[in-house]
């Protein structure tokens, strides 16, 4: 695991946003099957349960797979591996239907912490916040609006946002224009390898991983600068600066 040295020239921090500002199991495991329910289209649970593991969640366990399509794919992308694994639905009518079905899952999310006053501190010490998500902007900021930390957002984008999607780098750098910063005065945070991979195509200055996702230490050691419990440590861990 490489260690970013200079964290005092970090001035902007984007977060991933399921798996990371929330927790990933409770929050998306109910949804992840009711998206395989919509699929089958009444084709009965073994075809829900094929779905399932096709997309990454082991209908048993209700565990998902590090960097797998529930962990790190778009709307589009889920929709296309459940026609790909049996949906006998089209994959744009599919995608509609996964979009409006994320964002009613924002009533059902565990936040990893007080999400309001997590980010009142970080914007009262001078970061520039970001949220950069696989899923649609409506659902981020339904979440954001839900959990109080809207008002403190800088940056939104979604894979339907403009920026591109991960693990590409248009988000990162979406991020620097928005806020007028370099790459390398940037922090980003995810869960898992496709957001890593999107901050080192960027250039950005830090990369953190968290484990309250789909990811672990074997999985992630490999990509982050840091490796965390959960985003709390990130106030730790970057120095006290003065408010821009």
């Amino acid at each position: 695991m490489a260690v970013q040295s200079d964290l005092s020239a970090i001035q902007g921090l984007l977060f991933d946003k399921d798996g990371t500002l929330l927790r990933y199991d409770e929050s998306w495991g109910p949804v992840n099957r009711e998206a395989a329910r919509i699929a089958a289209a009444g084709g009965g649970s073994e075809l829900e349960e094929r779905l399932l593991d096709a997309c990454g969640m082991d209908p048993v366990s209700g565990k998902t797979r590090p960097d797998s399509l529930f962990a790190a794919g778009t709307a589009a992308e889920i929709a296309a591996g459940f026609v790909t694994a049996g949906s006998p639905l089209a994959v744009d009518a599919l995608t509609v239907e996964l979009d409006d079905l994320f964002v009613r899952a924002s009533d059902f999310s565990v936040a990893v912490t007080d999400l309001s006053a997590f980010f009142g501190r970080l914007k009262a010490r001078g970061f520039r916040l970001g949220v950069a998500s696989s899923d649609n902007e409506r659902s981020i900021r339904e979440t954001a609006r839900r959990f109080g930390f809207l008002e403190y957002l800088d940056f939104i984008a979604g894979y339907d946002s403009g920026h591109g999607s991960k693990p590409e780098p248009g988000m990162v750098l979406g991020f620097c224009k928005a806020v007028g910063l370099d790459p390398s005065q940037v922090a980003v945070i995810g869960d898992n390898n496709h957001d890593l991979h999107m901050a080192a195509s960027a250039g950005a200055g830090l990369k953190v991983a968290v484990l309250t996702g789909t990811g672990s230490p074997a999985t992630l050691e490999a990509m982050a600068d840091h490796l965390l419990g959960d985003i709390t440590g990130i106030e730790t861990l970057l120095p006290t600066r003065e408010r821009a």
